[in-house]
């Protein structure tokens, strides 16, 4: 949960940068709305680390600023790129999510419930971006936002 958690860290810093910079009104209005849902995702993982008896990442403001950067040099391109790089991190948030589903005990319903519903949020943020006209990235941006991610997610697990 604690990795679940640092993504919604990154979530919160980089639709906050996108909707900061973005030039266009509405894609900047898409992207606040986006980051409420994701406000509700912080929150739920917040409270289920505790239920658990576990502690969010101790490098969140290193994941905060970092998902900030990457999120402002996004969202000064053009709309169409900076709702393709939605896209692209929703989809692999939500291929994250799944995987962690299958994980997870069958008895943990409460993070289980958790969980499924970030995917289908994830999920629904991906097709509200490239119906709004998300482009699709060039491989080697997925790849690294893909290498990223791994670094990410296997420091968190442990710090």
């Amino acid at each position: 949960m604690r990795v679940n958690h640092v993504g919604e860290v990154c979530a919160q810093a980089l639709y906050n940068a996108q909707a900061l910079t973005s030039r266009d009104a509405d894609t900047r209005m898409r992207f606040e709305a986006a980051g409420r849902e994701e406000t509700d995702h912080l929150a739920w993982t917040r409270d289920r680390l505790r239920e658990l008896g576990d502690r969010p990442s101790l490098l969140n403001p290193l994941w905060y600023a970092g998902s900030f950067a990457i999120g402002w040099l996004a969202g000064r391109t053009s709309s169409r790129w900076s709702l393709g790089f939605v896209v692209e991190t929703e989809r692999q948030v939500e291929a994250h999510l799944a995987g962690h589903l299958e994980r997870l005990p069958v008895a943990d319903h409460a993070s289980r419930a958790i969980v499924k519903q970030m995917k289908e949020d994830e999920a629904r943020h991906a097709d509200q971006a490239a119906q709004a006209g998300g482009r699709p990235l060039p491989k080697l941006a997925q790849w690294m936002m893909r290498a990223a991610s791994k670094v990410m997610t296997t420091t968190a697990h442990r710090i």
